[in-house]
């Protein structure tokens, strides 16, 4: 094995913005997720963000007993971080949002650090025929859609994180969410070392760039420190900032999550096809992927024996 640099690679396995017309091999039901996590932990991956969905629609949800149900089932086969969301589905109610973490207690959660206008209206017209009856409603419907995470949700979110003892991984999808974060950090509500993922690419977000992803880097710096940070970009975006994360030191998240595709007019068929993909390309710059084990280390990390699932 060689001894250069670890970085953590996350799998984002099913989100809440695709829907099942856009790909059959995006993962619905909870054996279809666990298993398209495990595909990713074959491949390399350390962690796993992990959303929920109607086994019979493909809908996003927060449903409970799914989240357990893939929790307990991938931690049956495997050490893989589970990294919960608490975005749940676009306009999913705040309370529900956060239940998640209260339940499972999980190692690793996701933490909006500010509200943004989550736009997908726009990639209704690519097509013609729906699978399901609530995918176009539920895409056009974002034209007039705000994604709300206040200083008070923030703050009531980080009280459940900090009664399971489970680390926020801060989503920054535009630089004025760092200022929000310096912000708790400086009152007390957040404490250091802090663990960022940069969305990158979403639509009323920061645009996918090398430019942006500096900016991004360098402002945290300045505003925050010392921090662990990784990131990741819809759509074609995903493999060019993902690479270009790793070249800077960062981390990188992958997945049917963020895009469909393995490469040009090809579906990949689960995220360890993505995973695979984007380890190959770190191991020509000498960059290992970290364990699992090695993810609970660099982000520190209470271990999979602290969880509730």
């Amino acid at each position: 094995m060689s001894s250069g640099p670890s970085a953590i690679i996350t799998a984002a396995v099913t989100g809440s913005i695709h829907t099942p017309t856009m790909s059959p091999y995006l993962p619905v039901t909870p054996r279809q997720i666990i298993d398209d996590i495990l595909s990713a932990h074959a491949a390399g991956a350390a962690v796993a963000h992990l959303h929920v969905r109607d086994p019979e629609t493909g809908r996003p949800n927060a449903d409970q007993d799914i989240y357990r149900e893939v929790a307990e089932e991938v931690k049956r086969h495997c050490d893989i971080v589970i990294c919960t969301t608490t975005g749940g589905r676009l306009g999913e109610p705040i309370e529900n949002r956060v239940r998640v973490v209260a339940n499972l207690q999980p190692e690793l959660s996701s933490l909006n650090a500010g509200s943004l206008n989550f736009a997908l209206f726009q990639i209704v017209k690519n097509y013609p025929e729906w699978k399901h009856a609530w995918e176009k409603e539920y895409l056009e419907s974002t034209e007039d859609f705000i994604f709300p995470n206040t200083f008070y949700t923030m703050r009531q979110f980080l009280t459940h994180f900090q009664a399971s003892r489970t680390k926020p991984e801060f989503e920054i999808y535009d630089v004025g969410m760092i200022n929000n974060l310096a912000l708790l950090i400086a009152n007390g509500i957040v404490q250091k070392p802090v663990y960022l993922q940069f969305v990158m690419g979403i639509l009323g977000g920061i645009p996918a760039s090398l430019d942006h992803l500096i900016h991004l880097v360098e402002t945290a710096r300045k505003q925050i420190g010392d921090f662990q940070w990784s990131v990741c970009a819809a759509g074609r975006f995903q493999f060019p900032m993902t690479t270009h994360a790793l070249l800077m030191g960062g981390h990188a998240r992958v997945g049917l999550e963020d895009n469909l595709y393995l490469e040009r007019n090809v579906l990949a068929k689960n995220s360890g096809e993505q995973v695979a993909k984007l380890i190959r390309i770190a191991k020509e710059f000498g960059i290992k992927p970290a364990t699992p084990a090695q993810a609970r280390e660099i982000l520190g990390l209470k271990g999979i024996d602290q969880v509730n699932y």
